[in-house]
């Protein structure tokens, strides 16, 4: 966004460059810090947009991390927040710490190519479009999140390994699972598919990241490359 021209509002971007746009156009785990805090501000001031506001208020505090542990007093010493922003700010960080320990404790592990197949099949399956998403797993194999990397044909020619790792090596998960549809509901693996599961699971060897599989998703079925072993 730092690239993005300035604006006083929102309402004023492009709206391939306002945040809820973009969330729902590529989903929330392609957003930067900033644009989903400006999502919880709302509104910035009558000087900036929240954007900027949320680029501000991250630079004070030195990032996510310092606003978290910001008080209500301490954000308010920022031009531009309010005790309602820094409210809002400090309900939608603490959600996600809430969050962050009942996962600790009940996060979903995956013990077999199935129990990853249910998951990627209660969003994937049906798609009239192919898509490439990488399920990101902690050392005991338990689900941290699951991202979209690609829309469209997955193929060799298309496909930047470092962008399927890079939510991976972002979060500093040991192992990932990948998956991409087959709209045509048929999970028969083309040659491509073959080759970009060599090519993943190599250049995941060479990041120290372990590919556990490769997946493709049907209607109601699924095929498990390692099962089959295919690319490993």
């Amino acid at each position: 966004m730092s690239d993005v021209p300035y604006h006083t509002s929102i309402k004023e971007m492009p709206e391939n460059d306002r945040p809820r746009e973009r969330l729902a156009f590529y989903g929330v785990t392609h957003l930067r810090e900033e644009e989903l805090l400006a999502i919880i501000l709302r509104t910035g001031s009558r000087t900036e947009n929240a954007v900027h506001l949320s680029r501000r208020l991250l630079g004070e505090f030195q990032g996510l991390a310092g606003v978290a542990g910001a008080s209500v007093a301490e954000l308010c010493r920022v031009s531009g927040i309010g005790p309602a922003k820094a409210a809002q700010v400090q309900a939608a960080l603490e959600l996600g710490k809430r969050l962050a320990a009942v996962g600790a404790v009940d996060r979903y592990q995956v013990t077999s190519p199935r129990d990853a197949a249910v998951r990627f099949m209660a969003e994937m399956q049906g798609l009239a479009q192919e898509e490439l998403r990488v399920m990101l797993l902690d050392t005991r194999h338990r689900l941290l999140r699951i991202v979209r990397v690609y829309t469209g044909n997955v193929n060799t020619s298309l496909i930047r390994i470092s962008e399927v790792f890079r939510e991976a090596i972002r979060d500093n998960a040991p192992a990932v699972i990948v998956a991409h549809n087959h709209p045509t509901g048929d999970v028969t693996p083309s040659a491509d598919d073959i080759l970009v599961t060599k090519e993943l699971v190599k250049a995941g060897e060479l990041m120290d990241i372990k590919v556990l599989d490769h997946l493709i998703i049907g209607q109601h079925n699924y095929l498990s490359m390692k099962e089959r072993g295919l690319g490993f």
